[in-house]
């Protein structure tokens, strides 16, 4: 008896049907072991490779889709460190042909250097504005270390250093500057680049040191608000060139702090907008058609009724570029003439695909 179960226990182990597939009854096993007989040609395991045939053969559609996430986190990541350069240079741009030629301190530590140089660099000939700037920049970036620790990020320390060292550069281009006698002009283009410079940089979640160390320092200490604080700072040092250059070119600066806030919150703001699309359809399927595959949105389908017809109707809700909002405005028109199409502007959008929850 003990030579017959185990002669059992191997049939059956050679014929265990596959994962899914019905166990034999329990009056089968008996009878198979009451008279051992050749196991049966049974194929399980074929008919199951073979249902799982379809999920194992396209190696490629696996491998595809990761190397296409690669390639646009790669475009996604040097787009951005374009555009934070890009933002670092017309900064350093506007300080090296409007802010400095025309004594124009707009706040910051750029502000701060004007004035310092003002005194230092008539004594110490190798003191420039950049210099001062340089070293006001660097000492701000050590204190900052030693009091924010982790709170510096490389994106602060690197803009910082890029900054210092192209007007650094820049001013070894022998230019004549002013480049006018309308120090007006001047000052709206000084407001203009400098302004547009700052939204980009605050647009990319990065700084340009300066200041900026500081209020964080304060903060930390005391519970006050960053963006009073700044503004505090700039129009303290737009002051101070009433007692250095003397009212004119104080009255240009405090003029310049002011306007210049307004020009990067409009920036910012006109960045970061977006649109906010409700559309009011019969044709539901249509529509997210056109959502998910056109414009490469996401969507929120709402059921509802007719207020005057009564029928049924579908409220399908989407957010998107405004750029996307044209091209989905457009091509709604299309597929769908008769749906209802309500496009708002939303100011600040958080979640994925827009921006990111702080």
């Amino acid at each position: 008896m003990k030579k017959k179960t185990q002669d059992t226990s191997i049939k059956e182990a050679r014929v265990a049907p596959a994962e899914g597939a019905q166990p034999a009854p329990a009056e089968e096993v008996e009878n198979s072991a009451e008279t051992p007989c050749p196991a049966p040609e049974v194929s399980p395991a074929p008919s199951q490779s073979s249902s799982k045939t379809p999920h194992t053969t396209n190696p490629p559609q696996m491998t595809q889709a990761p190397q296409g996430k690669g390639q646009s986190s790669l475009l996604k990541k040097t787009g951005y460190f374009l555009t934070l350069n890009a933002g670092v240079l017309l900064l350093a741009i506007s300080m090296f042909l409007f802010n400095a030629p025309n004594n124009f301190a707009l706040g910051g530590m750029g502000g701060l250097s004007i004035l310092l140089a003002k005194y230092i660099t008539p004594q110490i000939s190798w003191l420039t504005q950049p210099v001062i700037l340089a070293i006001l920049n660097g000492i701000l970036l050590i204190v900052g270390l030693i009091f924010l620790g982790k709170s510096m990020t490389l994106k602060t320390i690197y803009c910082t250093i890029a900054y210092s060292l192209e007007v650094y550069l820049l001013d070894l281009i022998p230019l004549q500057r002013p480049m006018t006698q309308q120090p007006l002009l001047e000052l709206v283009y000084a407001i203009i680049i400098s302004g547009a410079a700052h939204a980009i940089v605050f647009n990319c979640r990065a700084s340009t040191g300066g200041s900026d160390i500081i209020a964080l320092i304060v903060k930390k200490f005391a519970k006050i608000n960053i963006g009073a604080a700044l503004l505090a700072a700039d129009f303290l040092i737009a002051g101070l060139s009433f007692w250095t250059f003397g009212p004119e070119i104080g009255l240009y600066s405090v003029l310049g702090v002011f306007a210049k806030s307004f020009v990067i919150d409009g920036i910012i703001e006109n960045i970061a907008k977006t649109k906010y699309v409700t559309i009011i359809t019969s044709n539901p399927d249509k529509v997210s058609e056109v959502i998910l595959d056109y414009i490469h949105r996401g969507y929120t389908k709402i059921n509802a009724e007719g207020g005057y017809t009564g029928e049924p109707r579908t409220v399908v809700i989407t957010v998107c570029r405004r750029s996307q909002a044209v091209r989905l405005k457009a091509r709604l028109h299309e597929v769908d003439p008769t749906s209802f199409v309500i496009i708002t502007d939303a100011n600040e959008i958080l979640g994925k695909g827009f921006a990111e929850r702080i």
